[in-house]
């Protein structure tokens, strides 16, 4: 049976709000628009993870759609720029080495930078690939402005920092504007079909019964919808990413608002620091084989830099995927369908691109097996290419001084990503997946900067006399440097957009 229900989609019911509920309240009403009735369920009487404070690319996007003004959108989440992530003690402790946002120098149609780059270091070039990279180089500046340049190796690719409760209730003001209903309430009970399974109601604690035809499930994970009522299944990433714990505690901000993510290894696991407009976002992600809770808690307490605002909050987590993103008529959007660690800021993007992807297979006429499977793969290979960026950082790594670390770099690992580090390692060659999120020169910075350093270029590199080689980066290195002393601080940018 391809429909399951050959009724035409009019309601969509979310099950919790936070920052998973409202983008995808916000964006289904802004995009179907008067096609569907949309209304959250959500309580204000239980809390949301609230981690999710740093971001990608991709979120800019999403801003743009519903047509959300960048300086409105700054000054009510409290936000700071974002042109990467800064890891230290990752490679080896005192070492530190950028993920940034950009890319460096510029690639030619069958020749990365890189390669160029590769042949130029082994005639004697001492400079750094960062050198000539415009992101890393405004970052550790601490300089940012939007250049208007029609040169692409100008481009200032930039995500934020933002307070992601404020973010919620910036987007569920803004989802209400345009038509989304909001009902405040506990779930006592979910109803189902007897025949399908399908879920057809949500009773609340009050009695209010909430019929819909679809149900999006950013209960976080507790996953009442998708797991609780549905018995999905998971599927565990612990032998590949061993962290299963999270402390997060809020500080005083800095004097100087750094416009880069820092993310610090520690012997079992790693502490970020985002900074806001207003405070200082911090955690400690960790391994609770190798650390007690109370371990955990005094080491990140007295890593702070600033002075801690209350007390910092436990999370524990299982690293995995749902096995089934969407089942029956139920869609979990957000930590309902699965857990990767906040290393690479994806939380908030994969609640983009699972709403994203829920609208290119949105259902008209019924629910169709075609489209559900469909919706499931992407899904899978997007956490799958996630997991394999991710568990490269922790792979490759030169550190010594704890069973944690030694373990990761000696364990087996997935296959897809052992073929992307062994062609990098003989060749320097890079293949971005099929939609993978993160782009060549992602796969570049993490493997450069971890101690990867490939055998080989490309033969296109030769093309170049030692003396048009060596000018030819003269040349890139001047243009990167030159915006930078023109650029304002990122604080007086912040500061200018938000009128202060």
């Amino acid at each position: 049976m391809k429909n399951h229900n050959n009724q035409t989609i009019k309601k969509v019911v979310i099950l919790g709000g936070g920052t998973a509920g409202w983008m995808s309240a916000s964006l289904m009403k802004k995009v179907i628009g008067a096609a569907v009735d949309i209304e959250v369920v959500e309580s204000e009487t239980i809390g949301t993870v609230g981690v999710g404070e740093a971001t990608i690319p991709p979120i800019r996007i999403f801003n743009q759609v519903l047509g959300i003004n960048e300086a409105e959108f700054i000054r009510e989440t409290k936000a700071t720029i974002k042109l990467g992530i800064e890891f230290e003690n990752w490679k080896n402790i005192g070492e530190r080495y950028l993920h940034s946002f950009g890319a460096p120098g510029r690639s030619s149609a069958f020749c990365q930078f890189h390669h160029y780059f590769k042949r130029a270091q082994q005639l004697g070039l001492k400079d750094s690939l960062w050198d000539y990279d415009l992101n890393a180089l405004c970052a550790k500046a601490g300089k940012f402005a939007v250049i208007n340049s029609k040169d692409p190796v100008l481009e200032l690719p930039h995500a934020y920092h933002f307070d992601a409760g404020l973010y919620a209730k910036f987007l569920r003001k803004f989802s209400e504007n345009i038509g989304v209903k909001r009902t405040e309430g506990l779930v006592e009970q979910v109803q189902q079909n007897k025949q399908t399974g399908y879920i057809e109601a949500l009773v609340l604690k009050d009695g209010s019964v909430i019929e819909g035809d679809l149900f999006i499930d950013c209960s976080g994970m507790r996953a009442l919808l998708i797991e609780d009522t549905l018995k999905t299944g998971y599927e565990n990433w612990d032998h590949w990413l061993t962290c299963d714990s999270a402390l997060a505690v809020p500080s005083e901000r800095f004097d100087k608002t750094l416009p880069y993510t820092r993310s610090i290894a520690h012997s079992a696991g790693w502490q970020w620091r985002i900074p806001l407009q207003h405070r200082n976002g911090n955690g400690l992600v960790y391994s609770s084989a190798h650390f007690s809770d109370q371990q955990a808690n005094d080491l990140l307490l007295s890593n702070l830099e600033s002075k801690a605002i209350g007390e910092p909050k436990l999370f524990k987590f299982n690293v995995g995927r749902r096995k089934q993103q969407w089942h029956k008529n139920v869609v979990a959007v957000g930590l309902s369908s699965g857990f990767l660690e906040p290393l690479e800021s994806t939380s908030i993007h994969l609640i983009q691109s699972a709403i994203v992807r829920l609208l290119h297979l949105f259902p008209h006429q019924g629910i169709a097996d075609a489209s559900v499977a469909e919706y499931n793969k992407q899904s899978q290979i997007e956490y799958e290419q996630i997991r394999d960026f991710i568990i490269l950082h922790y792979h490759v790594q030169q550190r010594t001084d704890s069973d944690f670390w030694q373990y990761l770099r000696n364990m087996d690992i997935p296959a897809t990503l052992q073929h992307k580090i062994q062609l990098f390692k003989e060749s320097g060659r890079l293949f971005r997946d099929q939609n993978d999120l993160f782009l060549d020169a992602s796969w570049l910075q993490v493997m450069v900067g971890q101690g990867i350093e490939p055998q080989d270029y490309h033969p296109i590199a030769n093309n170049l006399s030692e003396a048009q080689l060596m000018d030819m980066l003269t040349r890139l290195k001047a243009i990167k440097h030159e915006p930078i002393p023109k650029l304002p601080s990122h604080d007086e940018f912040i500061n200018k957009l938000c009128n202060r």
